[in-house]
Parts: structure tokens; C-alpha cells; sequence
């Protein structure tokens, strides 16, 4: 396969998959295809990049393979190129936050506490 039309191919998997995910589109019809699909499968994989990316990269992926084997590579290969472009082009504001975060009560470890500056060069707690 040309490394041009691998690279195109991504870049059109990231395109659609932005244009679903995020954009208003001509007539806000985008915007409204997402407010349609509420809050079903269809809803939750629009409202969820890495997701949607998955669903465009798949006929692409079908469109450019030879083979089965190729087929996977290249699926899952064009939803990564497209995740990676929308991380390096997206907002710092519109990152999102992490999904989970750990809480010290529920740990079975007691919270780690800051040395302070004399205990630190001293080597003392």
C-alpha cells in the first residue's frame, strides 16, 4: 500500500469522525444528528471519539485491504492516526478529564505526606 494513500486514509478518518463528533456542519445538520440520536448506542458512540472513531475507520479500512489480516491492521491502525490527530489538534480546554481518579480513603495505604525543605536535605523525617 502507497504511504500517501495510508496517510490520506487517516487524515479522512479523522475528518469524518471530528466532522460526526464535534462539529455543527452545513445547516447545523450534524448538530442535529447528534441531538436525534439522544442518548442510545448511536448517541453514545457520537458523543465518544475514540468510539466513533472505530465505526469510520471500519469502511475504510474494508475500502483499502487486501486481506483479513490487513483489514484488522489497517481498522484499528486509522482509528489510532485518528485519535492521535485529534489529541494533538484538539483545545487544551476541550481535554477532556481524566475518567477516574484514585481517592486516599480508598486506599489501604495511608495518604503520602510532603517532607519538608530541612527534613529533605537532611535526610531526616
Amino acid at each position: 500500500m502507497d504511504a500517501t494513500l495510508l496517510a490520506l486514509a487517516a487524515l479522512a478518518v479523522w475528518r469524518t469522525t471530528h466532522l460526526l463528533h464535534a462539529e455543527a456542519g452545513p445547516g447545523q445538520i450534524f448538530e442535529r444528528l447528534r441531538a436525534r440520536a439522544g442518548s442510545g448506542v448511536f448517541g453514545q458512540a457520537l458523543g465518544c471519539f475514540q468510539c466513533l472513531s472505530l465505526w469510520v475507520a471500519l469502511p475504510m479500512a474494508a475500502f483499502l485491504a487486501d486481506g483479513g489480516g490487513e483489514l484488522a491492521l489497517l481498522w484499528l491502525g486509522l482509528s489510532a492516526a485518528a485519535v492521535l490527530l485529534e489529541r494533538v489538534t484538539a483545545r487544551a480546554d476541550a481535554v477532556s478529564a481524566p475518567m477516574y481518579v484514585e481517592d486516599a480513603l480508598d486506599s489501604d495505604y495511608p495518604p503520602i505526606q510532603p517532607m519538608d525543605a530541612a527534613a529533605s536535605a537532611s535526610g531526616v523525617r
